[in-house]
């Protein structure tokens, strides 16, 4: 199954970011909010992409 990507380069960025981070901030999605000027969607998309990205680089290396 296929999940859409977003077309705000931003939610990326996002994702990127917390994809990188060690120690996530904790509750995520506000973190995310805040940070990045996100709404309530795009931060979840963030942080779905985010997921997405670190099994990625856990398969891929």
């Amino acid at each position: 199954m296929s999940c859409p990507t977003p077309d705000n380069e931003t939610v990326i960025q996002a994702a990127q970011w917390l994809a990188d981070q060690a120690n996530p901030p904790r509750p995520i999605i506000p973190a995310l909010r805040q940070r990045f000027n996100l709404t309530a969607l795009e931060a979840t998309e963030a942080a779905a992409m985010s997921d997405r990205f670190r099994m990625l680089r856990r398969a891929f290396g």
